[in-house]
C-alpha cells in the first residue's frame, strides 16, 4: 500500500517530467543556465527578437533583456571575436552559428584564438564559451546548410566538442557545456529538433564527456553521434525482428572521446560499424576505427566498417537521401561484417 510520502514523491517526479522536443529542451537548458548565472550571455544572428532561425532562443530576450541576449551583425568572425573578449572579462558567452556551413568565416578565430589562448597564456586566461552549431542534413536545405564540419574542430587541440542526439541530453549537455571552463563546440542535429522525449528536470545527468550504451546486444556494435544515433536505433530495431541483436552506443563527446564503453562492447560482439553523416576520409569515424583496432585487435572478428556521407561536397537537396547514411546502408554493413 502506497504511503503519503510515496505518493508525494510520485507527484513530485510527475511534476518534474514533461514531453518536449529537442529544440525546446535546448531552450529550457539555456534558460536554466541564464537563471543560474548572470554572466551567461546569448549572442548571434537573429537570436533575440526572432528567437533564432529554429526558435531555440525563443523568448529569452524578452525575459532576460537585450543586454544578455544580443542580436549581432551578420559576421561570424565578429561574433566569435567579441565572445573571446567577453570570456576574458569573466562572462560566459553562448554563440549561435545559424547553420553549420556558416562557421567557416569564424574558423580562424576558433582555431587560432579560442583554442589556443589558455595554452598561450600558460593557464592564466580561460575561455568559458560555447559555440552552438546546428549541423547535419535531412532538411532539404540549400548549399552551406547541411554540412558536418565536426572533424575540423575535434582535430584542434584546446577545443572540446560534443553533440546531443535527443531531448534529454540536449537539456543537460547545454548547461554542462556552459559551466565548463574550456571552450566547447556544441553540435546540434537540426533534423532532430522537433523529435520529442521525456525530460525529467530533477534527474541526475551523465558527465558531459561520456558516451552511453542506448541498446544492448551481442551480434555487433553500432557507434554514432548526433543525427545518426536515431538511424542506428532504427536499424537495431529492424535487425532484432530478424533475430540479430545489435548494441547501440551514442558517443556524445567527440573530443575528448569516451571510448571505454565502445571497447567493452566490441570485446563482447567482435564486430563494429561506425555511422556518421560526415565524409569518410580523415574523419571521426576513421579515428574510432583506428582506436578500436589498436585496443581490441584480438577481439575483432571482422574489420571495422564505416557508414558515412560520401567524400563529396554536400549534394543538392533532391539527392541528399542518397548521400546520408540510412537504415539500409547500416544493415548492409552489419551483414557484411557478420558474414566476413
Amino acid at each position: 500500500m502506497a504511503t503519503p510520502v510515496m505518493n508525494q514523491a510520485a507527484d513530485q517526479a510527475a511534476a518534474s517530467t514533461r514531453t518536449v522536443t529537442l529544440g525546446k529542451s535546448l531552450n529550457l537548458g539555456l534558460r536554466a543556465a541564464m537563471e543560474a548565472d548572470p554572466k551567461v550571455i546569448v549572442m548571434g544572428e537573429d537570436v533575440g527578437k526572432l528567437g533564432g532561425v529554429f526558435r531555440i532562443t525563443d523568448g529569452l530576450q524578452k525575459d532576460f533583456g537585450e543586454q544578455r541576449v544580443l542580436d549581432t551583425p551578420l559576421a561570424e568572425s565578429g561574433i566569435i571575436g567579441t565572445a573571446v573578449g567577453l570570456a576574458i572579462r569573466g562572462f560566459r558567452p553562448v554563440c549561435e552559428i545559424q547553420f553549420d556551413g556558416f562557421i567557416f568565416p569564424a574558423f580562424d578565430q576558433i582555431v587560432s584564438q579560442v583554442a589556443k589562448l589558455h595554452y598561450r597564456s600558460q593557464g592564466r586566461v580561460t575561455l568559458p564559451m560555447v559555440i552552438r552549431v546546428p549541423f547535419g542534413g535531412g532538411i532539404g536545405a540549400v548549399e552551406h546548410h547541411s554540412e558536418s564540419p565536426e572533424s575540423y574542430f575535434a582535430h584542434t587541440a584546446g577545443l572540446k566538442v560534443v553533440s546531443c542526439s535527443n531531448a534529454v541530453d540536449a537539456y543537460w549537455m547545454i548547461q554542462q557545456a556552459i559551466r565548463c571552463d574550456d571552450p566547447v563546440l556544441f553540435f546540434e542535429p537540426k533534423r532532430r529538433y522537433y523529435e520529442k522525449g521525456e525530460l525529467d528536470v530533477g534527474a541526475t545527468p551523465d558527465p558531459l564527456f561520456s558516451s552511453r550504451v542506448l541498446r544492448t546486444g551481442t551480434a555487433a556494435t553500432l557507434v554514432s553521434y548526433g543525427p545518426s544515433v536515431k538511424t542506428c536505433l532504427e536499424s537495431a530495431a529492424a535487425a532484432a525482428e530478424e533475430g540479430t541483436e545489435l548494441e547501440v552506443i551514442d558517443l556524445r563527446a567527440l573530443s575528448p572521446m569516451d571510448l571505454t564503453p565502445v571497447f567493452e562492447s566490441v570485446r563482447k560482439t567482435g564486430h563494429l560499424v561506425v555511422v556518421s553523416e560526415a565524409p569518410e576520409e580523415a574523419s571521426l569515424a576513421s579515428e574510432i576505427a583506428a582506436r578500436v583496432q589498436q585496443e581490441c585487435f584480438y577481439s575483432l572478428e571482422a574489420p571495422v566498417l564505416r557508414v558515412t556521407g560520401f567524400d563529396t561536397p554536400y549534394p543538392p537537396s533532391k539527392l541528399e537521401e542518397d548521400f546520408l547514411p540510412d537504415l539500409d546502408r547500416v544493415l548492409d554493413a552489419v551483414d557484411r561484417s557478420l558474414g566476413w
